[in-house]
């Protein structure tokens, strides 16, 4: 059984803890949170600290906190020559204090507070500075999920800007059609099948491959009529360099 103790108590962390204490492979010895009443309702009080000083032992300790308190957190940590951890997609291994043994644990995928998520096709990518830790940490992240993988932090600061285009930019174009819909008394669930068939298609095919549309044609006379239609100042913006995008890397 690997001993956890996770330091967090936000969106990912609580994530975490979800699935990590319902794993018989796994003992989630304990939480530190400085808030611990976000975590009430996940674990016993007894689990959940806020000293320091009060950290149990444990085979590794993740921190699941903001990216820009990574360190602040790893360098107050009380004891040194331990497998420390953190789950950001762009920080280094670097920014964990040097006193410890320093890894990543990062889930790659988009959580959502109170939206329950299936970890077991989520791809969990790590690095470490020894094979004996990664070996420990492989080993966690095949309890919860079945697709573990060894990133360096140069692969995963590419990785993350990458999935920052294909989740985040995506979603708030998806956001940008909705905003459309409703001003013109369409429900947005008419283009769900869109959407999911979009989306089922880059599993088989290169996204290069699935592309179509007006800018992929060249339709010009169509294009025109879109950018006549947008209102918005900002959406013309958007709509011109995407269809920008889709004709110069059609030329690639």
């Amino acid at each position: 059984m690997i001993k956890v103790v996770l330091l967090g108590s936000g969106n990912v962390a609580q994530h975490l803890i979800e699935v990590m204490k319902n794993v018989s492979s796994i003992d989630l010895v304990q939480v530190f949170a400085r808030n611990s009443n976000q975590l009430n309702h996940l674990l016993p009080s007894s689990k959940i600290v806020s000293d320091y000083q009060k950290i149990a032992a444990a085979d590794v300790y993740i921190i699941s906190v903001s990216d820009n308190a990574i360190a602040e957190v790893s360098g107050k940590l009380p004891f040194d020559n331990r497998l420390v951890v953190h789950t950001s997609g762009s920080s280094d291994l670097s920014v964990l204090d040097n006193k410890n043994r320093k890894g990543v644990f990062y889930p790659l995928q988009t959580f959502t507070k109170g939206k329950k998520v299936d970890f077991t096709p989520i791809p969990i990518c790590l690095e470490t500075e020894n094979e004996q830790d990664y070996q420990l940490l492989k080993n966690l992240g095949n309890c919860i999920s079945k697709k573990v993988f060894q990133i360096n932090s140069e692969q995963r600061k590419s990785l993350h800007v990458a999935a920052v285009f294909v989740c985040n930019f995506v979603n708030h174009l998806y956001q940008i059609g909705n905003k459309i819909c409703e001003a013109n008394q369409i429900p947005f669930e008419v283009l769900h099948p869109l959407i999911q068939e979009t989306a089922q298609k880059i599993l088989e095919l290169k996204p290069k491959e699935a592309q179509t549309g007006p800018a992929l044609r060249n339709d010009t006379k169509t294009i025109q009529k879109h950018l006549d239609f947008l209102s918005d100042e900002n959406y013309t913006t958007i709509y011109k360099l995407l269809t920008q995008s889709i004709q110069n890397g059609n030329k690639l």
